[in-house]
């Protein structure tokens, strides 16, 4: 019979690689797009439930609109860490192009459909802008920390 610890190890491992399956790669120059496929939430473990060894994975995420030419959000200002998750999450009724501008850079097709989901992470510190080509909106501009 597992003990609460080994049970919380297991699960530890379960959402690290539910977490690395859901996301583009960050060792390429640039990511064409994602597989388009809609990703079920995350699930959440709470800090009392995990011992003193082991922390929940810090990521961020944006959840993005696109309905009739408008963008929400706009020009939202977001801080991140470096090599922390950044998922944006994407309902949109036209299609477009995601850019986001760090070092390497992303670039993700949006298409025309609910419940997209993008994954990458950001190795340099500095302020990073995500844009929409098509509208030209910056959807956010994140300050990433080391």
């Amino acid at each position: 019979m597992m003990n609460l610890r080994s049970s919380a190890v297991v699960l530890a491992s379960v959402l690290t690689l539910m977490t690395a399956a859901c996301g583009g790669t960050g060792d390429t120059e640039k990511t064409d797009s994602a597989t388009g496929s809609a990703v079920p939430s995350a699930t959440t473990v709470s800090p009392s439930d995990m011992t003193d060894q082991q922390q929940a994975p810090a990521r961020l995420v944006i959840d993005v609109t696109i309905e009739g030419g408008e963008v929400t959000p706009t020009n939202e200002r977001l801080d991140g860490k470096v090599g922390e998750p950044i998922v944006l999450r994407v309902n949109s009724d036209a299609t477009d192009e995601l850019h986001v501008h760090s070092h390497p850079e992303h670039t993700f097709a949006v298409e025309a459909r609910k419940g997209q989901q993008f994954q990458f992470t950001v190795e340099v510190p500095g302020t990073v802008d995500i844009e929409l080509h098509h509208l030209n909106r910056t959807v956010a501009s994140v300050h990433v920390q080391p």
